[in-house]
C-alpha cells in the first residue's frame, strides 16, 4: 500500500507554491487605447522573413564590400557620374534604332515608291546604336567602333571584364555606367550589357568631348586593386580602441 501511494505522489504535476505579492508592487495591466500607455517602440524588421532571394542580394553585397578586389573587377565600382551619364543619354536618344513598326512602315514606304516608279534614296544603313556583346566585340576588334559604353551592375561580372581591356588596346574610348537598364533603354530593350556607336552624326562636337574626358578617366590612370570595407561592428572596436589609448 506504501508503495502505491509512493508511486501516485510521484505521477502527480509539481504544483507551484504561490506566493503573495504585496499590494504596491503588484503589476497593472496597460492599457494602450488612445489617450493611455504609449506604446512600445519594436523593430518590425527583425520579425520579417524576406523572401530567400532578397537575402542572397543582401549577403552578396556585403561580400563584396568586404572582400579584396582585383583592379580589373575594382573598375567596375567606379563608374560615371549621375549628371554626365543623364547628359550622355539625352544625346544618344538621338541614336536609338527604329522599332519593328518604323521599319514595318519605312519599308511599305519605299514599296509604293517602286511600284509607282519614283527613284528610291540609296539604302544605306541608318547610323544607330550597336548592342548585344559578341556585336560590339566583333566592331572593337574591328575597329569601327567610336565609342562603348559598358554596364557595371552585369552579374556574372565575368562576361563583360575582358571589354575595357579589349578597348584600351584598340585605343577606342570607353565608359562604365552604373545601370544595365538605362542601356537596355537607348536600345529598346529591358537591359543590355553594352552599346556602341560607329558614327557621330548628330551633337558630334559634344560626343567627341566626351570621349576626350572618358580617355582622361578611364584609360589615363592606371588601374588599382579595391581595398575591402570594414564593418560597423569593426569600426565601433577600433573607435573603443581609440578610445583606450588616448587615456593612456
Amino acid at each position: 500500500m506504501v508503495k502505491k501511494q509512493q508511486k501516485s505522489e510521484a505521477n502527480k504535476p509539481h504544483q507551484k507554491i504561490k506566493v503573495q505579492k504585496h499590494v504596491l508592487s503588484q503589476p497593472l495591466s496597460k492599457n494602450f487605447r488612445f489617450g493611455n500607455d504609449v506604446r512600445p517602440r519594436i523593430v518590425k524588421s527583425r520579425f520579417v522573413k524576406f523572401p530567400r532571394y532578397v537575402e542572397l542580394q543582401r549577403k552578396k553585397r556585403i561580400l563584396l564590400k568586404r572582400l579584396k578586389c582585383p583592379p580589373a573587377i575594382a573598375q567596375f565600382f567606379d563608374p560615371l557620374d549621375k549628371d554626365e551619364a543623364g547628359k550622355l543619354f539625352k544625346i544618344l536618344e538621338k541614336y536609338t534604332p527604329e522599332s519593328r513598326k518604323q521599319k514595318q512602315q519605312r519599308l511599305k514606304k519605299e514599296a509604293e515608291e517602286k511600284v509607282k516608279g519614283k527613284k528610291i534614296k540609296d539604302g544605306k544603313k541608318p547610323i544607330v546604336l550597336k548592342f548585344g556583346l559578341n556585336h560590339v566585340t566583333y566592331l572593337v576588334e574591328q575597329k569601327k567602333a567610336k565609342l562603348v559604353l559598358i554596364a557595371a551592375d552585369i552579374d556574372p561580372i565575368e562576361t563583360v571584364v575582358f571589354l575595357p581591356s579589349l578597348c584600351k588596346s584598340m585605343d577606342i574610348p570607353y565608359a562604365i555606367v552604373s545601370s544595365k537598364a538605362s542601356l537596355g533603354k537607348l536600345a529598346l530593350k529591358k537591359s543590355a550589357t553594352c552599346v556602341a556607336l560607329t558614327e557621330f552624326k548628330e551633337n558630334a562636337s559634344e560626343l567627341e568631348s566626351f570621349c576626350k574626358k572618358f580617355k582622361e578617366k578611364f584609360q589615363g590612370p592606371p588601374l588599382h586593386s579595391r581595398k575591402p570595407e570594414k564593418g560597423f561592428k569593426a569600426l565601433t572596436q577600433e573607435k573603443k580602441l581609440e578610445k583606450i589609448l588616448v587615456k593612456k
